[in-house]
């Protein structure tokens, strides 16, 4: 059988910068004894990935001797711009760029913001195509599968096997690992922060959890006039409502009651 791992063309390895991706890229180093001339290996910054998640990139780099280019949408030529873990947005800027060129806001139809971030970023980058670039999607995924080959992308994971048990195996044994939870097979703050695709119980627990999470995203909406989903509530709404439940308690978490002492 062909290792699916090995390289001898001109081929961009993306790395989403989540635990699946990073297993991706270690199996390529694998098998090819090292990162192939022939590779590059790109992480798309859209300016709103928890910082844990721009450590881990950076971990990565240093911990297998991997060069990881970094990469950030810009909305005029040359399309795109190299930065680092220092220089790379915090603040959603490329997102912002993005929102302000297209002057609409992304939504469960119209995604266009991860293929504009990531997938145009990345080509503009390195100048290769879909039928160049590995990406690191799982074989139990197997939902996502049939649209990504007919793009012509090379499912590594897919064609080898490997499963969500596997990945979860490697970073147990691994000495660092990507420092965000992860529960019941989902790393809630996995890409894009407060990302509209995301369940709303699992977005509602994010901004609980930090409320100021939901500012940018509320902004945006504000800004265009729109909103990212017709079937929820606004990001300011979201953040109102967590904001009106804390209100309930003291701050020593005892609640106002009139029975004086």
């Amino acid at each position: 059988m062909t290792d699916p791992f090995r390289i001898d063309s001109p081929t961009c390895i993306s790395f989403s910068g989540g635990r699946t991706s990073a297993y991706m890229l270690w199996r390529v180093l694998q098998s090819n004894g090292g990162l192939p001339k022939e590779a590059v290996v790109c992480f798309a910054n859209t300016g709103k990935e928890d910082e844990a998640t721009l450590r881990f990139v950076r971990d990565c780099g240093e911990q297998w001797g991997v060069d990881i280019v970094w990469v950030e949408y810009l909305p005029d030529f040359p399309g795109y711009k190299i930065v680092d873990f220092k220089s790379a947005s915090r603040n959603g800027e490329p997102f912002e760029a993005l929102i302000a060129k297209k002057k609409y806001l992304p939504n469960p139809v119209a995604r266009f913001c991860s293929m504009e971030l990531k997938g145009v970023a990345i080509t503009k980058a390195t100048g290769l195509e879909s039928d160049e670039t590995m990406v690191g999607v799982r074989a139990d995924e197997a939902i996502r599968v049939p649209k990504l080959r007919a793009r012509g992308l090379h499912l590594p994971l897919v064609d080898a096997g490997v499963n969500r048990q596997d990945i979860n195996d490697f970073w147990d044994k691994s000495s660092f690992d990507l420092e965000l939870p992860f529960r019941n097979g989902v790393t809630a703050l996995g890409n894009c922060d407060l990302c509209f695709l995301k369940g709303p119980e699992q977005i509602m627990g994010l901004i609980k959890d930090k409320p100021e999470r939901a500012t940018w995203w509320a902004k945006q909406e504000k800004t265009v006039g729109a909103t990212f989903r017709s079937d929820r509530p606004t990001y300011t709404k979201m953040q109102q409502f967590i904001s009106n439940q804390a209100d309930m308690f003291n701050a020593d978490g005892s609640i106002d009651c009139f029975c004086g002492d």
